[in-house]
């Protein structure tokens, strides 16, 4: 690392590049006669210690099935409890309760959205809940308490490979589906019929039918993302219709989609992590660590103070802070699996972690900063410090709190917006990571910290 100094003036339209010390030289620009330098130094180093983050809260729509034994990240199990938002309405013209013929739970998911053997069978069961869910829920919730295991609705045996023949009617997803009682179908159908306005409302909703819990009964191998989650109702529908004077009944077989698994209602991943001996010997080593979902974060140390004492020192009279950056390089784990470092990961204040999930906030570039995985470079860059740093400036005195961060795998949903042929994306929502299993070996001690700014003297 060095420190580099960009100095010329207005008299020189070419610049002079010369070496002040070992670690330093000067080349650039002005606007005026007074001379100015642009410093980049780059001499900074943090220092990181690895957390074990066995708890996260889950907000996210995407459900977490199924478990697997992998050597290098440890042996990992994932069901889930979901409830249900209701459609607002239900056909009932020409339809009784007699013409429910019978319920299933839909799940999708993407093609390869999953981890581990596509090939290995393995089994699903379902649940009615009992009661309503807590809220807010973990990933340590333990469904016992919440469900009946004598009280089965449907079960079934699945592979990550065929779930649906979607070569043949090229589709974007796959699907798999268990079969429900017909009863349930015909009771919600019947309470819909009494009291239409218990389906306004998800709280409303969740007094008549609390939810689902959906667990793997056999099998392991495979961990797969449920990107989305229904329940759909068979009916016949009866119609008439008169043709020559002569009336005549119809009959429709319909399907409908009458529930679904929503953002507006509790979703949770019921996690277990049992970190493999490799991970767990690599944060004893001293390495930095990022292991999700619930499994390790990295404490890391900034190195703030000797940051703003660099720019006081050196940045004179008249100076402009340009800008401050933070590139971590990140490593790959080798493993039989595929698994992956997280896509995306949230530099927060430790202080203000907890805070920032609770109430749902967005990254400010003051206390909290993202960044995603550079496959190409093997990194996470923050390029976009410097309010931050400009804050510390205005202190003057710096406490362990104002430096002392917390680097975690998040998940990060974006909206785009397209206007006079260019489209800007906005964050929408950062959340703990719950999604299939990533890892990932940070090398903080040779991360690269560039402070940039200009000063100006007199010659």
């Amino acid at each position: 690392m060095k420190s580099i100094k960009l100095l010329a003036t207005v008299l020189i339209s070419a610049s002079a590049l010369y070496a002040c010390q070992d670690d330093t030289t000067t080349v650039g620009s002005s606007l005026i006669t007074e001379q100015t330098e642009i410093i980049i130094d780059s001499t900074f180093t943090a220092s990181g210690t690895t957390l074990l983050d066995p708890v996260v809260q889950s907000r996210t729509i995407t459900q977490l099935l199924g478990c697997l034994d992998a050597k290098e990240f440890g042996s990992f199990k994932s069901d889930f409890v979901c409830q249900f938002l209701p459609s607002l309405s239900m056909e009932t013209k020409g339809v009784t309760v007699e013409d429910i013929d019978s319920a299933k739970l839909i799940m999708f998911m993407v093609p390869g959205d999953f981890t581990g053997d596509s090939l290995v069978p393995m089994g699903i069961e379902v649940y009615p809940l009992t009661k309503q869910l807590p809220y807010p829920i973990y990933s340590d919730f333990d469904p016992k308490g919440y469900y009946d295991e004598s009280k089965k609705l449907g079960s079934t045996i699945y592979t990550a490979h065929a779930m649906y023949n979607d070569s043949v009617n090229a589709l974007n997803f796959r699907s798999f589906s268990i079969t429900l009682p017909r009863s349930l179908g015909q009771d919600l159908y019947s309470a819909y019929l009494q009291d239409s306005s218990m389906f306004a409302l998800p709280d409303k909703f969740t007094t008549l039918f609390p939810g689902l819990y959906v667990t793997t009964s056999f099998g392991s191998g495979r961990v797969i993302n449920i990107s989305e989650t229904r329940i759909n109702i068979y009916y016949r529908q009866h119609t008439t219709a008169t043709v020559d004077d002569v009336e005549k009944d119809t009959i429709y077989n319909k399907v409908r989609s009458y529930f679904a698994v929503t953002p507006e209602v509790i979703t949770n991943n019921n996690i277990s992590l049992k970190l493999s001996e490799q991970l767990t010997e690599l944060a004893q080593q001293g390495n930095s660590l990022l292991v999700a979902p619930a499994g390790m974060e990295t404490k890391i140390i900034f190195p703030t103070p000797a940051l703003v004492q660099t720019y006081r020192k050196g940045a004179g009279n008249l100076s402009v802070l340009n800008g401050l950056s933070f590139e971590i390089p990140a490593e790959t784990i080798e493993n039989t699996y595929g698994i992956e470092p997280p896509a995306d990961v949230l530099l927060i204040l430790e202080k203000d972690k907890d805070k920032f999930f609770a109430e749902n906030k967005i990254t400010d570039n003051l206390t909290s900063f993202s960044a995603s995985y550079n496959s190409l470079n093997k990194s996470y860059s923050f390029t976009a410090m410097r309010d931050y740093l400009v804050e510390m400036l205005k202190k003057d005195t710096l406490e362990p709190e104002d430096y002392t961060f917390l680097l975690v795998p998040v998940n990060i949903e974006t909206e785009s917006n397209s206007n006079y042929g260019s489209t800007v994306s906005y964050i929408t929502t950062i959340s703990p990571y719950v999604q299939k299993p990533a890892m990932v070996k940070l090398d903080i001690n040779n991360a690269k910290i560039k402070l940039t700014y200009t000063r100006q003297y007199s010659k």
